[in-house]
């Protein structure tokens, strides 16, 4: 029986640390935890990848919270199979002690193990839906203040109205205005065709 531990962070800037330390503190070597700094739309993550060939029968694999597994119902309830009943190894989610089969592996234990999963799962997939919706209202409401997104607009250089006649007389080519400007030859032609 083998230890690991999986830890995913969303983002580059996210710090793993929480999630660290809870599997020291479990007595798991550095070297049999899997971390992805990704987010959790999908299982394109290479660490979990490299720790799902890695699982065998009989290994315990330590989690943090459920939703390390996955970001909704469907994929959190397949991860799960997988795990316990394809590879046969055990799972641990340290925020949560229902979810242990390691120790819960009777019928009991399984079937109040199975009813939290789910009961689970479905939190965090509406969670996860309840972020999108107040993302999406906030954003709305933002625009609706005059908030702007994004990069603001570049500003046209003072020599862009010479550039651009010498373009329209066909005296440069689109690529070569965009040049003398300092500016992608895109960026020229939506300048020239807005003016």
């Amino acid at each position: 029986m083998k230890m690991y531990g999986y830890v995913r962070v969303s983002s580059q800037d996210q710090n793993e640390d929480r999630q660290m330390i809870a599997m020291a503190e479990q007595g798991i070597p550095e070297t049999q935890i899997y971390m992805d700094k990704l987010s959790g739309k999908d299982f394109e993550r290479p660490r979990h990848k490299a720790l799902m060939r890695k699982l065998r029968s009989g290994d315990v694999l330590f989690i943090k919270s459920i939703d390390r597994l996955g970001r909704n119902y469907t994929e959190i309830i397949e991860q799960w199979r997988i795990i316990t009943k394809k590879k046969q190894a055990d799972i641990i989610v340290l925020e949560m002690p229902l979810l242990n089969t390691h120790v819960n592996r009777d019928l009991t234990g399984t079937l109040i193990a199975d009813i939290v999963l789910q009961l689970l799962s479905y939190v965090a997939q509406s969670e996860r839906e309840n972020i999108r919706r107040r993302q999406a209202e906030g954003i709305a409401a933002a625009k609706a203040r005059g908030v702007k997104f994004g990069r603001p607009p570049k500003q046209r250089p003072a020599e862009f109205a010479n550039i651009r006649a010498a373009w329209a007389n066909n005296q440069i080519s689109a690529r070569e205005a965009a040049r003398s400007l300092g500016i992608t030859h895109r960026t020229f032609l939506i300048w020239a065709r807005e003016t």
